[in-house]
């Protein structure tokens, strides 16, 4: 990603991160909760989600220096868990469930379900930490933090705007539409893994750029 000024930040994060994939996970979660309570776990994750991308985005020369992992291998491992949990929406399974919240749901429940497509969203934070690292500047690390925290505040003014729409929404249209986003979410992982062989200078894959 080489993304340059804040709109096209803007428009990296609303890809991988934005309303179309966040609403859907909300929507399995109106299933379960009131809309009030909803509302409060929107505004809980998204607050969670807004913490993790400032202390990544700020953070992130040094993260990646502390751990000595390269862009490739962030790439790689950033691609490989989107992987396997767009292959669990695919075939209808809910990692980080811990499937107790559907005869009581509560708040813990709620956000806990929300830690992977959302508030530690592993195709976000890989975005986030290259973005951040392509230029040795605060200002510009800033302005990827911005774009992140934008559309986070975009997705919960959606939540909280379409939380009764949401709760309304059959359970069976729920499931069709995150096995269809799962199978591209799949191909984006696929994708994101492609880059970072290339990036390593693996034979072959000369044609996708």
């Amino acid at each position: 990603m080489n993304a340059l000024t804040f709109s096209a930040a803007f428009i990296a994060f609303f890809s991988v991160v934005g309303p179309p994939k966040v609403l859907l996970a909300f929507a399995g979660l109106a299933q379960v909760h009131e809309v009030r309570q909803l509302r409060t776990i929107a505004l809980i994750s998204s607050g969670a989600a807004v913490l993790v991308g400032l202390v990544t985005g700020i953070a992130a020369p040094w993260l990646l220096d502390l751990f000595h992992i390269s862009t490739p291998a962030l790439q790689l491992a950033g691609g490989v868990i989107f992987f396997i949990y767009a292959v669990g929406l695919v075939l209808g399974l809910h990692f980080g469930s811990d499937g107790t919240h559907q005869d009581s749901p509560d708040l813990v429940s709620g956000v806990r379900e929300l830690l992977m497509p959302y508030v530690v969203s592993p195709l976000a934070m890989t975005a986030v930490l290259i973005e951040a690292a392509a230029r040795d500047s605060f200002t510009w690390r800033s302005t990827v933090v911005g774009a992140y925290v934008s559309v986070i505040v975009l997705d919960l003014v959606c939540v909280l705007l379409l939380a009764r729409i949401l709760r309304r929404t059959h359970h069976a249209t729920i499931e069709l539409l995150g096995r269809l986003l799962g199978l591209l979410l799949a191909a984006v992982g696929v994708d994101l893994v492609l880059d970072g062989l290339y990036d390593l200078g693996v034979p072959g894959l000369e044609a996708r750029h």
